[in-house]
């Protein structure tokens, strides 16, 4: 598969920006489900980093997904609006088993699963929207003659009949 250096670049952007939004949120989200589960720190304690560190890896980890993503979205099935979060949720479903390394209560707790699982979902809806606007489809499809008329709704000039 060859990657295209603007739409990589571009998804990397989308990722790292959703990433962000994932971190940001990560407070209100502790609050409203009450669990302390922090993906950064647990990220951090992974990587035997600081928690700055841990940030900057998540940020980084976001832009790769996001530079793959943009690279495949095209071919996955489903409506564009679902592409992103159903990806993450994969990514998420996948991972879940590596938490057992950094913290086995984690691993066996619903609730972080869960807790996850929003935070996962909410990456993947930022991810595809900003990578369908920054990238647009992968190949234009042509538009018929119909489909460009300037109402929207196609030329009503084949409706009409000539003798």
């Amino acid at each position: 598969m060859a990657f295209d250096r603007s739409r990589t670049l571009r998804g990397a952007l989308a990722g790292s920006a959703a990433a962000a939004v994932w971190y940001a949120q990560m407070p209100l989200d502790k609050r409203l489900l009450r669990s302390d589960f922090d993906d950064v720190e647990a990220l951090a304690a992974l990587a035997g980093t600081s928690a700055a560190a841990g940030a900057l890896l998540h940020l980084q980890n976001g832009a790769l997904f996001g530079a793959l993503y943009a690279n495949v979205a095209a071919r996955l099935p489903g409506p564009p609006v679902l592409r992103g979060p159903l990806a993450a949720l994969a990514e998420h479903v996948t991972s879940w088993p590596a938490m057992a390394l950094v913290s086995p209560a984690l691993a066996r707790s619903g609730r972080a699963f869960l807790q996850s699982a929003w935070r996962h979902a909410l990456f993947g809806l930022v991810l595809g929207e900003l990578e369908r606007r920054l990238n647009g489809p992968a190949e234009l499809q042509p538009v018929s003659d119909e489909a460009a008329a300037s109402n929207g709704h196609g030329s009503a000039a084949h409706l009409v009949a000539t003798r």
